[in-house]
């Protein structure tokens, strides 16, 4: 009874709980806006809306400079040096301002082109990145002062913040699909992401006073410099990895037909929902922890520690969702989407190869091993093209998730023997 009291007493256990009940927040708002998704857009519809989240997850990246898991690092080192974190805060937003800003005069004036590059000619959404490009600045800002709270250790905090903005999104996405169907589920996209920056301020504004230490003359260079690397590894991942599956994506819409490419991001939406919770978890709570880490020993510990509490619970989940895969398809979507249960074993597979990497992965952002990360990361999305390619050729729309779980197995492997002195 004592040993049970102690663990709900760790720190790990009351953020893992909260984390978990912001996870199933967001399953369960995920059930309405996927139900509405199925019944108003159809299979594809869903695939464009899989084109949008892959371009604006590059875009992301490249907004904020793909600083987040910097900001982190040097957050949390600087957590009591006031001087020192006044620069770092003010340095980072005064670039992803001007950055943003940029990025949003050509989101604007060259938004036809962008149409036609990610939807391709057949449709007409331009006023989707001209919506984007309004709302860029605030998204940019919004990721910088969450990554400024998770840094000073507001676990708590960067949880709720995400509670909120999933109810937001909620609200956001059924009014703007049942009003304009798939024009209106491409704005929630784009317009959810900015609508949190009020959220983000005010839990930002409660730890520091945020518009105090917005100063240029507070601008220093060297972070930027220190921060680089940070940019490296993000631009590697965030924008080449959404690239390479938006071109397997158009590969499978050229080749098996816009529905199949539509089943693909069925499913794939079903996996982020259930890796929302490793992921959340693993950006929270171990990456501050990763990043103070003075050596192996330390190091070790905390990668077990995650295999030993967090992984199991995971495996759990996976098995769950794998035998109620027809009710979650028909609750989450509709019979039209049926076809996607013959993908779930092989994407569940690979997505629990994929969690055991996650958290060796992000051992290349908490000590800055830029070329490690980079090399590794192209490498395995040039692995998952190619085999994505091969595998469509023998077993249709399977063949891709199949691809999946061999590339992350195998992203695995080279993993756990670079870092095999952290974990043996």
């Amino acid at each position: 009874m004592n040993f049970l009291k102690k663990i709900i007493q760790t720190t790990l256990f009351k953020i893992t709980s909260l984390n978990s009940f912001s996870v199933g927040l967001k399953i369960g708002i995920g059930l309405i806006t996927s139900k509405i998704l199925a019944v108003f857009v159809g299979p594809g519809g869903m695939a464009l809306v899989g084109n949008l989240r892959n371009f604006l997850t590059s875009l992301e990246s490249i907004s904020t400079l793909g600083f987040q898991n910097g900001i982190v690092k040097y957050t949390a080192e600087n957590e009591k040096n006031k001087e020192a974190l006044q620069k770092i805060i003010a340095t980072i937003f005064i670039s992803l301002m001007l950055i943003s800003l940029v990025l949003s005069v050509f989101l604007f004036f060259f938004a036809s082109y962008w149409n036609q590059a990610v939807f391709g000619s057949g449709f007409e959404y331009a006023l989707v990145f001209k919506v984007l490009a309004l709302a860029l600045p605030w998204y940019a800002v919004s990721i910088f002062l969450i990554a400024v709270i998770n840094g000073l250790g507001k676990f708590q905090k960067v949880i709720w913040i995400n509670i909120i903005g999933n109810i937001i999104g909620l609200v956001s996405s059924v009014c703007m699909i049942l009003q304009f169907r798939t024009l209106g589920a491409l704005l929630a996209i784009v317009i959810t992401p900015a609508l949190l920056f009020f959220v983000t301020f005010y839990f930002v504004h409660k730890e520091i006073k945020f518009l105090e230490t917005i100063k240029l003359g507070l601008f220093d260079f060297k972070i930027l410099k220190n921060l680089s690397s940070y940019s490296l590894m993000a631009l590697a991942s965030s924008v080449f990895g959404p690239f390479v599956f938006l071109a397997i994506r158009t590969h499978i819409i050229q080749n098996l037909g816009i529905e199949e490419a539509g089943y693909w991001e069925t499913m794939t939406r079903i996996s982020s929902y259930y890796l929302l919770f490793v992921s959340t978890i693993l950006t929270v709570y171990f990456l501050p922890k990763l990043s103070k880490a003075k050596d192996n020993l330390e190091t070790k510990s905390i990668f077990w520690q995650f295999y030993k509490s967090i992984l199991p619970v995971f495996i759990f989940i996976v098995i769950l969702i794998y035998f109620t895969r027809f009710f979650i398809i028909e609750i989450l979507f509709s019979k039209a989407f049926l076809p996607v249960t013959s993908l779930f074993f092989w994407q569940l597979l690979g997505d629990v190869f994929k969690v055991c990497a996650l958290i060796l992965g992000f051992q290349f952002f908490a000590k800055k091993m830029t070329a490690a990360f980079i090399i590794t990361e192209i490498l395995s999305l040039c692995f998952l093209y190619c085999a994505s390619l091969y595998f469509i050729r023998f077993f249709a729309i399977e063949g891709v998730v199949m691809a999946q779980a061999l590339e992350n197995f195998v992203y695995f492997i080279v993993l756990a023997v670079y870092f095999r002195k952290s974990l043996i």
